[in-house]
């Protein structure tokens, strides 16, 4: 049964997300609309397109939030086999089930650490700038005293 909702959900994912499924829709509006004259835009005409819709966004919802549930999943799989499988630190496997407080905190360890490399290569450019400048007045200098 899992194997199967998973399958439909992806595929129904996939075509509500079409643009065919799109235009789709926008024609079914514009046939209910349409056909507001001939209904004398009475309650049933507008329940029609109120009751499709919300059944539609109803079992949408379900679909979706599967999709997105399984995404998820697979997405922080490969994450953290790339976090075990390289030299990042292996406290970020399994971060996501950490509370807002204890993903703060990482966050705000990650931030000073991101400003350290900054203000590193920030200095390191400076220093490159520098040795360039430098040796390019020792070119000229060497270059007017050769003339």
């Amino acid at each position: 049964m899992d194997k199967f909702f998973a399958t439909f959900a992806n595929a129904t994912a996939r075509a509500a997300g079409s643009p065919f499924a799109f235009l789709l829709c926008i024609a079914l509006v514009v046939a209910w609309a349409v056909a507001g004259p001939f209904f004398g835009f009475s309650e049933n005409w507008q329940l029609t397109i109120n009751t499709g819709t919300t059944i539609v966004t109803f079992l949408m919802v379900f679909l979706i939030q599967n999709t997105q549930n399984r995404d998820g999943v697979a997405l922080q799989t490969k994450l953290d086999e790339l976090i075990r499988s390289s030299n990042a630190g292996d406290e970020f496997i399994g971060i996501e089930k950490l509370t807002d407080k204890e993903l703060a905190v990482l966050h705000e360890q990650c931030e000073a650490a991101a400003k350290k490399s900054h203000a590193a290569l920030d200095k390191t450019r400076g220093e490159r700038a520098r040795r360039a400048h430098k040796g390019a007045t020792e070119k000229a200098t060497r270059a007017e005293s050769t003339t």
